[in-house]
C-alpha cells in the first residue's frame, strides 16, 4: 500500500495516494468509536494567467490536497478536515467526539449497499493536458491581441487562460471505494468598447473538459470584441410590458431558477413554490428538461454521485409535467422518497443539485422568436440574481437590444424585467437552437407579457 501521507512532493493527481488516504481514514474513524463514516480525499493542480493590456496582470500556479472524513454515531454525525499531513487518528477521534455532542437526524447517513454504483462507463474526463504557464500566457495573448485590433474596442478588460486536473476518491464504510480524474481548461477575454461616459464591456470564454475542444483565440477575442461594441450607445427605454427574449447564455439562467426551485432540500424545507407539484404541468406540453451525469466529457459529468450512488438521465421537467426534485440521501428520506443519485459534494456535506442540463421540445431559433413576437426586448445580460424561490417573484436587472418586426433597432441599458416564475415557466416558448457551450444547455426563450421597468 502506498504511503497515506499525501505530500505535495507526489504527483497531486495520481488516484492511489488519495485512495489510501481515503481508506485509512476509514479505519481511523472505526477505531475511534464510530458506527459508520465517509471520506472524500481530493486533489488539484490549476495553471491561470490574466493577461491586460499587453502585461501579465494575474499569474497563479496552485497545488492543494485534502481530505474530508465525516463520521456517524447512530442518528448523530460530525465532519473534520484533515490537512494533507494531518494525524488521522486525532482528526477521527475529533469528530466523534463532535458527533457525540450532535443533535440526532435520522434522514443523515449512508447508502445501502444495494444502492451504490457498482459499474459505470468511459466519460473521459481527464485529457491528462497540463500546459505550462508559458503556453497559457501565449494564448492569453493571443485573445488580447484579436480583440483590441477590432474597431470600437478602445480596452482590454482583461484574457485569461487556465487549465486544471483534479482528482477525487470517495469510500464508505459499507464498502464503496472509488475515484476519478478530472480536467478542465478555460479561456476568456472581456471587452470594453467607447470611451468616457459611454462605455460599454462585454466578455466570452470557452471552456471544455479537453483542450483540444475549445475556442480559438481568434474566435474569443473578436466574439468578445463584438459583443461589446453592439452594446455602445445603449438607449433606456420607458416602462412597458412587451415580449422579453433571453438569448441562449441568459435562457441558461432562466432554467436554473428551475433546478434551485427542484431541488429536494428546498422542497423539505417548504422553501420553494414547487414544493408539492410533482406530477403537475409546470413548462408548456413539448418541453423536457433532463439532467444527465453520464455524457461523454460533459462539464458537470461524473461516475457516481458524492454520495456513491449511481446516476444515470433524469428528467425533471417530462412533456411539460414536473417529473422529479433533485434528490440526495437526506432530502429522500425526509421525502419519504427514493433518492436519485443528484448529490454533489466538495469539501463538506453532501447537497442534491444537477449535472448536465439539456432542454428539448422546442422550435426554431432566437431569429424565429423575434421574428415571431415582432417587437420586445432581447436580454444578452441579466444582473443580479432576483429570484424568490419561496414565492417565486422574478426581477433583475438587464442589458440587450430592442427589437422590431424582428430586427435589432437599438442597444437598451440599465432596465429591469419583473414576473413571477411559475406563469413565465407556463408561458416560456423554446427555441431549438442550444449552443452546447454550457453545462445548463438552453436554447433561446421568449416570455410574453413581461414587466419592463425602464425611464
Amino acid at each position: 500500500m502506498a504511503s497515506t501521507d499525501l505530500s505535495l512532493d507526489a504527483d497531486p493527481i495520481s488516484l492511489p495516494p488519495l485512495q489510501d488516504r481515503a481508506e485509512a481514514a476509514l479505519s481511523a474513524a472505526k477505531a475511534a468509536g464510530a458506527d459508520a463514516a465517509d471520506a472524500v480525499a481530493s486533489a488539484s493542480l490549476e495553471r491561470s494567467i490574466t493577461v491586460r493590456n499587453g502585461k501579465n496582470e494575474d499569474v497563479e500556479s496552485a497545488e492543494s490536497v485534502g481530505l474530508t472524513l465525516r463520521v456517524f454515531v447512530g442518528a448523530r454525525s460530525a465532519m473534520v478536515g484533515v490537512s494533507p499531513r494531518g494525524d488521522l487518528a486525532a482528526a477521527a477521534e475529533r469528530a466523534v467526539t463532535m458527533a457525540k455532542a450532535a443533535p440526532e437526524d435520522e434522514a443523515v447517513g449512508l447508502a445501502a449497499p444495494d444502492q451504490l454504483a457498482s459499474h459505470w462507463g468511459a466519460l473521459d474526463l481527464d485529457d491528462a493536458q497540463m500546459p505550462s504557464s508559458h503556453d497559457l500566457e501565449s494564448q492569453a495573448r493571443r485573445i488580447e491581441h484579436f480583440m483590441l485590433a477590432e474597431p470600437g474596442v478602445m480596452n482590454s478588460g482583461g484574457a485569461s487562460a487556465s487549465a486544471t486536473r483534479a482528482g477525487r476518491w470517495l469510500a464508505t464504510s459499507n464498502g464503496f471505494s472509488a475515484g476519478y480524474a478530472s480536467s478542465l481548461h478555460v479561456m476568456s477575454a472581456t471587452a470594453i468598447a467607447g470611451g468616457g461616459t459611454a462605455m460599454e464591456r462585454d466578455s466570452w470564454y470557452s471552456a471544455k473538459r479537453h483542450m483540444t475542444e475549445l475556442e480559438d483565440a481568434l474566435t474569443i477575442g473578436k466574439t468578445a470584441a463584438h459583443r461589446a461594441v453592439k452594446r455602445l450607445n445603449a438607449e433606456r427605454i420607458s416602462t412597458r410590458t412587451a415580449t422579453v427574449v433571453f438569448e441562449p447564455a441568459a435562457a441558461s439562467g432562466f432554467v436554473r431558477h428551475l433546478l434551485s426551485a427542484a431541488n429536494g432540500s428546498a422542497v423539505a424545507r417548504q422553501s420553494t413554490f414547487l414544493a408539492g407539484k410533482l406530477g403537475e404541468l409546470v413548462y408548456p406540453e413539448a418541453i423536457t428538461i433532463r439532467d444527465d451525469p453520464t455524457i461523454v466529457r460533459g462539464m458537470s459529468s461524473r461516475p457516481f454521485d458524492g454520495e456513491g450512488l449511481s446516476a444515470g438521465a433524469l428528467d425533471i421537467v417530462s412533456d411539460g409535467v414536473l417529473s422529479a426534485y433533485f434528490l440526495d440521501l437526506a432530502s429522500a428520506r425526509r421525502l419519504s422518497m427514493a433518492p436519485n443519485g443528484r448529490a454533489s459534494r466538495g469539501g463538506g456535506t453532501p447537497t442534491p443539485g444537477p449535472t448536465n442540463v439539456t432542454v428539448s421540445g422546442g422550435s426554431g431559433d432566437m431569429a424565429s422568436l423575434m421574428a415571431e413576437a415582432g417587437e420586445g426586448f432581447l436580454v444578452t445580460d441579466l444582473i443580479g440574481m432576483g429570484a424568490d424561490l419561496v414565492s417565486g417573484a422574478y426581477s433583475r436587472g438587464a442589458a440587450g437590444f430592442w427589437f422590431k418586426n424582428g430586427e435589432v433597432v437599438h442597444p437598451v441599458a440599465e432596465v429591469t424585467i419583473a414576473g413571477d416564475l411559475a406563469d413565465m415557466f407556463r408561458r416560456a416558448r423554446f427555441a431549438d437552437d442550444a449552443p452546447g457551450r454550457y453545462s445548463v444547455d438552453a436554447p433561446a426563450v421568449a416570455l410574453e407579457g413581461m414587466t419592463i421597468g425602464g425611464s
